[in-house]
């Protein structure tokens, strides 16, 4: 696949709807963003967000600025969307610290809470920091959070619930994986690569963490604004094909040196 221009990246993520006009509708982000102001720890995605933002036109200020939802507090339904150079922007900060963790041949761990949609994405990136120096960390055996298992598939952790993998919010997992690490006296991973309450677990527990979000989850957002979450890039986390991501992933590692030599 040739890799894309930046221009050609930011068309593409607009016709696949991975941002620009996105599936997800007004109402849906609103709600989320009133959620979280409210205190409901199912939106904070395992971060501590205090008091700190109980207002939810703070969340929406945050959304408008770092994923680029409609600032109109009286837009209420119908489309809302997510810009794509706010994407590619992301992508460029994630190559970054990518960057980093192979001139220190670091430890990675990868994760996914939305295996529908990203975890091909985390397994390219694995694959390639892999193949430039870095340890994948793999998680310990055995390990229960939210009654299913959680288990590492194609270098990404994953939580498997009756023979399926799990579409999940909820930090626990990560919290597992953490904490059996701890137990069996490995050292923790130098970065994490997640989205949901896997990224936000690993960053309130003060590992360097980046993420995917999309615009219903406003959390690794607000983290990032806090310097809690290195990066949080802003997509649609599900669209119609994983494979619509392939462009989306082969910008990431060419902005990171990983293709090419």
């Amino acid at each position: 696949m040739p890799i894309p221009s930046r221009a050609a990246l930011v068309e593409h993520l607009v016709r696949t709807r991975i941002a620009g006009d996105v599936a997800t509708p007004r109402d849906n982000n609103l709600s989320h963003y009133r959620k979280l102001a409210n205190g409901d720890r199912h939106y904070w995605l395992g971060l501590e967000l205090g008091d700190r933002w109980r207002d939810e036109q703070d969340v929406l200020a945050v959304m408008a600025e770092r994923c680029g939802v409609s600032d109109d507090p009286e837009h209420r339904f119908g489309q809302d969307t997510i810009d794509p150079e706010l994407t590619v922007d992301a992508l460029e900060r994630m190559a970054a610290r990518l960057r980093k963790a192979v001139a220190g041949s670091e430890r990675v761990l990868f994760a996914t809470g939305h295996p529908g949609g990203l975890l091909d994405v985390h397994r390219q990136t694995a694959q390639a920091l892999r193949a430039a120096g870095c340890e994948i960390v793999t998680i310990p055996s055995g390990l229960i959070a939210d009654e299913g298992m959680v288990f590492q598939f194609a270098d990404v952790a994953v939580q498997e619930r009756g023979a399926t993998l799990w579409h999940t919010h909820s930090p626990a997992p990560m919290a597992a994986i953490l904490d059996g690490l701890e137990r069996e006296g490995r050292p923790l991973p130098d970065l994490v690569v997640a989205d949901h309450g896997w990224a936000g677990c690993a960053a309130q527990r003060g590992l360097d963490a980046m993420g995917y979000a999309d615009c219903n989850d406003p959390a690794l957002f607000l983290g990032e604004a806090e310097g809690t979450l290195q990066v949080a890039v802003p997509l649609d986390d599900h669209v119609l094909d994983p494979r619509f991501y392939d462009p989306m992933t082969e910008y990431l590692l060419d902005a990171a040196g990983l293709i090419g030599g």
